[in-house]
């Protein structure tokens, strides 16, 4: 049992709402929340906040952990020579021990960027997953179906095995895009789907070539096309949704489809800007991602609140478009509902213990007039003190535990890296 007080605490109950309740833990779960009480109790520790804030955590809606072993590889090219010269030549070099360390890496800035969950999409999965076990870190796998894979039916087994594993992984089904997969597949998909009534997830509307690309194939956007196949009828999401018409728009809504934006991603890649307050308003779901360090390059949450809602000011003209409150919403409870994490949403009772305590005596959250505005526009990774994940403290002050120590961490990655980049 762990004792988090004399802090403040931000809970999305009724909207945003700040209060001086104190914290209880019991494992993985969390007992109370409230005022101060007496009680004789025996804590296995007692965190003193120090006027610090105790809050729900970030979760990264759309990544690609490993691709870590690309961060500053293949920068300022066109995405056609990024994606095809730079980045799938060296993936192609990829191991699981690679895949384990890389995404070790990436685990590390999650966790100091006040990030507890990864929605992730990559290759060498067991690899993958038990990095994150050995780690303490919680994630949900992405299936990414495509034409290159040599036995589709791995998704299933994959499903299976990884959804009922550990309380920390989950796994949901999915392909890589549109541009990537058959029909076939995409019907092999659509056949889990109706078997085990899951959600459907995958890259889609990325760039207008890629739009207007699968209308010349399909004579449709890929956003029809994944509808008329029965791809959205229990759920999901789209990761990127950068060029989408209206009737896209009307399809995402009336499926409840989650839109998770990765805007410094898009940017980097001069891919576009997504309508994020269009779709508000037309009241589909949005949740935030950063996309994998080779097109970001950071795993950085407050980048990506910051970018999401002064991208919109910018493309809609207008200051007060996408209200820095609805973002931290969005990289809070949208990421955690778009991955499934219904007991992740927030802190209250019987929720799962994924917070975090942001360090308020810095001068860029000083004064104190709005917490949340200052966290959206103001904050960055170097106000994170404390990261916890399913009740375990795993990042406090710089110090990171995760099982293994940062310096053994990089240097088996470098040393694998120098193999993989001869």
């Amino acid at each position: 049992m762990i004792r988090y007080y004399n802090g403040l605490l931000l809970t999305f109950q009724n909207g945003i709402k700040i209060t001086n309740d104190e914290v209880w833990t019991n494992g993985e779960l969390i007992e109370y929340v409230g005022p101060q009480r007496k009680t004789q109790m025996k804590f296995d520790r007692e965190v003193n906040l120090h006027g610090n804030l105790l809050m729900p955590s970030f979760k990264d809606a759309h990544t690609h952990s490993a691709m870590t072993f690309l961060r500053s590889y293949a920068d300022d090219l066109a995405l056609d020579e990024w994606l095809n010269n730079r980045v799938f030549p060296m993936e192609a070099k990829l191991t699981p021990e690679l895949v384990y360390y890389m995404t070790k890496i990436a685990i590390m800035e999650y966790l100091s960027s006040g990030i507890t969950a990864s929605f992730d999409m990559y290759f060498y999965n067991d690899a993958y997953v038990r990095a994150n076990l050995d780690s303490g870190f919680r994630t949900v796998i992405c299936s990414a179906l495509n034409n290159f894979d040599d036995d589709p039916e791995n998704v299933e087994k994959e499903y299976l095995k990884f959804n009922n594993l550990s309380s920390l992984v989950g796994y949901r089904l999915g392909i890589h895009a549109e541009y990537t997969t058959s029909i076939e597949r995409m019907q092999y998909i659509k056949t889990l789907i109706d078997k085990y009534h899951d959600s459907f997830f995958t890259h889609c509307a990325e760039t207008e070539k890629e739009v207007q690309e699968c209308i010349s194939r399909r004579g449709k956007s890929p956003v029809e096309l994944f509808e008329d196949l029965g791809l959205f009828e229990y759920g999901g999401g789209i990761f990127h949704g950068v060029w989408l018409s209206e009737n896209d728009i009307r399809i995402l809504k009336s499926h409840n489809i989650y839109v998770v934006t990765n805007p410094a991603s898009n940017l980097k890649l001069a891919s576009g800007i997504a309508p994020i307050c269009k779709l508000i308003e037309a009241g589909v779901p949005i949740a935030i991602g950063t996309d994998g360090a080779a097109s970001n390059n950071a795993l950085d949450m407050f980048r990506e609140m910051y970018l999401t809602t002064a991208l919109q000011k910018y493309l809609n003209k207008d200051a007060s478009a996408c209200d820095a409150d609805e973002v931290l919403k969005m990289a809070c409870i949208g990421g955690a509902k778009a991955m499934g994490l219904n007991d992740c949403v927030d802190i209250a009772v019987g929720q799962k213990a994924d917070m975090i305590v942001l360090d308020m005596q810095c001068p860029n959250m000083q004064p104190i007039h709005n917490i949340s505005k200052n966290i959206v526009y103001s904050g960055s990774k170097s106000n994170v003190y404390m990261t916890i994940v399913n009740g375990i403290i795993r990042y406090e002050k710089g110090q990171y535990f995760i099982g293994e120590a940062p310096e053994s961490v990089f240097r088996n990655a470098q040393q694998l890296l120098q193999k993989t980049f001869k």
